[in-house]
């Protein structure tokens, strides 16, 4: 189920990102283009109505714990509120104390809440959610400028289809891991997709130099699965986007970037 969860999901932004760039969508062109990525990446339609009620009882679940959390930590908020004012009015430091004591623990279990809402279950980096709700307005479009890098792993459905995908997933980890030691924001954008972020004041050529480097580290790597290694690469694409441009053209702009990568990286590493 999670390995069709997942591919599932790398076939839905696929075609997302498809149709951004189109101005009239269909249903008939949806399903059709659905259809060609499902058959790339050999996907039985015929399962889709029981693979997505499972997927919707699983966010369901997740929602309602999600609520039933968030609840329980405004009700905490509010006792504490009436506690807080009840120690200074009565001066009592005691009391005062104990609040404080509750509400640095209800503060810790807030973040938790907002990990779980922002964060990638796989790779522990940031999901789709947090981009959009840290950098996107309304309109769709940048709050803030910046340096944008779109990362896409090379072979990895080779990689899925000679060693599974239980390595494919400990390769997303693993690629992530590589990333998030740039210390930037890192965005698992899709199936085998990540977004960087950069500073504004980070110019093109400095992110570049970063990236090259971080993807000269892996491909010094030979990662193993079960008795044979293999070699990982991954191409990318960069570039500035200033406030208020739309996130689909700054995407589709790195998207060409990382297409041009991606052809010139191929001519020296042809496989895994």
């Amino acid at each position: 189920m999670e390995n069709e969860n997942h591919t599932l999901e790398i076939i839905t932004n696929e075609t997302r990102d498809k149709i951004t760039k189109m101005d009239v969508v269909t249903p008939s062109i949806y399903s059709s283009i659905f259809s060609k990525y499902a058959d790339e990446h050999n996907f039985d339609l015929e399962n889709e109505d029981e693979i997505s009620r499972k997927i919707l009882q699983e966010e369901c679940s997740f929602l309602t714990e999600l609520q039933s959390q968030t609840t329980q930590s405004a009700n905490k908020l509010s006792e504490n509120t009436n506690k807080a004012l009840t120690a200074m009015r009565d001066k009592n430091e005691s009391l005062l104390q104990d609040v404080l004591k509750e509400t640095e623990s209800l503060r810790m279990e807030v973040e938790k809440l907002k990990e779980s809402v922002y964060q990638d279950e796989l790779t522990h980096t940031y999901n789709r959610k947090w981009l959009h709700d840290h950098f996107i307005d309304f309109d769709q479009k940048f709050i803030k400028g910046g340096t944008l890098a779109i990362i896409d792993l090379n072979y990895f459905k080779l990689i899925n289809d000679t060693h599974g995908h239980i390595i494919g997933d400990k390769v997303l980890i693993f690629v992530a891991a590589q990333l998030k030691a740039l210390e930037r924001n890192v965005i698992r954008y899709g199936g085998d997709e990540f977004i960087i972020i950069f500073e504004e004041n980070t110019p093109e050529a400095t992110a570049m130099k970063r990236l090259n480097k971080t993807r000269e580290n892996i491909l010094a790597k030979k990662l193993k699965a079960h008795d044979t290694k293999f070699t990982l690469s991954f191409s990318f694409g960069i570039t500035a986007f200033k406030a208020q441009e739309e996130l689909a053209k700054v995407i589709e702009r790195a998207d060409k970037n990382m297409y041009e990568d991606k052809i010139q990286i191929k001519k020296r590493v042809t496989g895994i």
